[in-house]
């Protein structure tokens, strides 16, 4: 008895070892895909925007002053190590059963790698106010005049739809952090979730416009340098199954993420108004 059930005990172990690696070797690609695409980076410097931003808020929100006490708050929102377990979660999750091969190929391809260190410099340098005004005048040049490479962009954030799911998550963004404001409970009586929601929807043309500003500024300081066989390459392989499930994944990672910061922005405001009150 015993040597016909140790056989079949081992064949069970088998069955259940396989999806096991499989998972492993999946978890390993998707760790070798998120260093691809220099996401730790990225969002390293999305913390120094979120530092820029909480002093915005600061400015307009808190005229009485102990703003050290925020800025220390904002920064342990702003937590990078916390930001990347949240944002590498939802990416993996993401991409359960998509074509991972196919964007490591792209993406540790020449042009792929080059198109990556471009986003992430143009990222870093539009921290500079003075830089970020001068994309923006360039890029509306060269929309206007439709040059080569403005059309190509065109052509990437359609394919991408890069406009709308950027409207999208700030239009969420902004409601999460007046609903943290509503929780902490510094909103006046009839400012209700509902209320909110209308306000932020009448914000939408405004957050659309300065949207499509920010991304062809950025866009189009970053891709400058690439010919335009890259530039096409990227285009196409951003219309492939591979490129719209990884475009897919990355915003649904980072507004997740977006909206738990934002949330807790309003939160740690409406604490650091009352206690001013105090």
């Amino acid at each position: 008895m015993h040597r016909l059930i140790a056989p079949a005990f081992t064949a069970t172990l088998a069955l259940f070892a396989l999806p096991a690696l499989a998972q492993d070797d999946d978890a390993s690609k998707i760790d070798a895909l998120y260093e691809a695409l220099a996401l730790p980076q990225m969002l390293e410097i999305m913390r120094e925007e979120g530092l820029d931003y909480g002093e915005t808020i600061a400015t307009d929100m808190f005229p009485g002053g102990g703003i050290a006490r925020w800025n220390d708050a904002v920064s342990r929102i702003y937590d990078v190590e916390m930001m990347n377990e949240e944002v590498r979660g939802v990416f993996g999750e993401a991409l359960e059963g998509d074509d991972i091969d196919a964007m490591l190929a792209f993406y540790n391809s020449e042009t792929g790698r080059t198109i990556i260190e471009l986003e992430v410099s143009a990222r870093r340098a539009l921290l500079d106010d003075a830089i970020e005004e001068a994309s923006k005048e360039n890029a509306a040049l060269a929309m206007a005049d439709e040059t080569p490479l403005a059309l190509q962009v065109q052509d990437f954030v359609a394919a991408n739809d890069l406009i709308e799911a950027n409207v999208v998550g700030a239009l969420n963004s902004n409601y999460a952090f007046m609903t943290g404001l509503i929780d902490g409970g510094v909103m006046p009586p009839g400012i209700t979730p509902e209320t909110v929601l209308r306000d932020v929807w009448a914000q939408e043309d405004e957050i659309r416009a300065n949207t499509s500003e920010w991304v062809y500024s950025f866009l189009l300081m970053a891709y400058q340098p690439l010919t335009d066989e890259e530039m096409d390459a990227y285009i196409e392989f951003s219309k492939s199954d591979a490129g719209t499930e990884i475009n897919g994944a990355l915003f649904e990672a980072f507004n997740g993420m977006f909206d738990d910061i934002s949330r807790a922005l309003g939160l740690a405001a409406s604490r650091f108004m009352i206690s001013q009150e105090l």
